[in-house]
Parts: structure tokens; C-alpha cells; sequence
């Protein structure tokens, strides 16, 4: 996985838990996430990358789906409670049952 890849699901896992409504703490877990890619970027920057139109594009255009399957990923980085880590997983699990 390359330095973009990284990011790109770093993002998107952001982006995954601001959909989470029906978790109250959800905004200090997005803190946590918002510093954990600040600290990503500067320890490892990428040349000629527009980091702002990269993030709008996962925003718009990357499946709630896909987010909340990066938002996985980065929970666990960042240790985050597993309460919301189960409530990610059922969401996923209602997702999958509906289609």
C-alpha cells in the first residue's frame, strides 16, 4: 500500500464515522482521527498531492460502504473504543442484509 492508498482510507474511514449518528462521543473520535492524518501528513508528505481535493473527492464520491469499512481500519489504529467498533460492524451488517 502505497503513501496515497494510506491516506485515501484514512479519510474515508473519517468520513465513515461522521455517519454515525447513534454514537454520542463520535465527535471526539473524529478529533482523534482529524489528528492522527494531521501527524500522518507530516511525517510522511506526498510530492505534488492535493491533500484538500483528494479528501472532498473520497467525501463525495467513495460509497458509505467503503467508509465505514476504512473506518475499521482506522479505529484501530487509533485505539478507539470497541462500542463504536461494533456499532460500525452492525451498520455494515444491516447494509449487507438490505441489499
Amino acid at each position: 500500500m502505497d503513501l496515497k492508498d494510506e491516506f485515501k482510507y484514512l479519510v474515508g474511514g473519517y468520513f465513515g464515522i461522521r455517519e454515525m449518528d447513534n454514537y454520542d462521543l463520535k465527535v471526539y473520535v473524529l478529533k482523534d482521527i482529524e489528528d492522527y492524518i494531521r501527524d500522518y501528513i507530516k511525517i510522511n508528505p506526498i510530492d505534488n498531492f492535493d491533500y484538500k481535493e483528494e479528501a472532498e473527492k473520497i467525501c463525495d464520491e467513495m460509497p458509505l460502504k467503503t467508509k465505514l469499512q476504512d473506518s475499521l481500519l482506522v479505529l484501530n489504529k487509533i485505539d478507539a473504543p470497541m462500542e463504536l467498533v461494533f456499532l460500525v460492524k452492525s451498520r455494515l451488517e444491516e447494509m449487507k442484509e438490505t441489499n
